[in-house]
């Protein structure tokens, strides 16, 4: 389990520069984060290292995304918030 403050850097870090990013990640990480395995968080707060233009890609299903942890975290999120 994360720690509260690198919880709160963690929903910091949702904020991105492009709205659509805004509205499917901090929205995820407030419902969705803690079931996940420590492992996945992992990942996801790897994912959000990621330039806003690959994420936006890869959540919409435009590229896909090489690494296959990422891809999967995407996967969990597309499936999550039914985008």
């Amino acid at each position: 389990m994360f720690e509260p403050k690198r919880l709160a850097r963690l929903k910091w870090a949702c904020r991105r520069g492009m709205l659509e990013l805004d509205v499917l990640l901090l929205p995820f990480v407030e419902e969705a984060f803690e079931s996940l395995s420590y492992e996945e968080q992992e990942t996801f707060e790897r994912l959000l290292t990621s330039d806003d233009p690959d994420l936006f890609a890869w959540i919409m299903g435009h590229q896909k995304c090489e690494d296959p942890e990422l891809a999967a975290m995407v996967a969990t999120i597309v499936n999550r918030v039914k985008v």
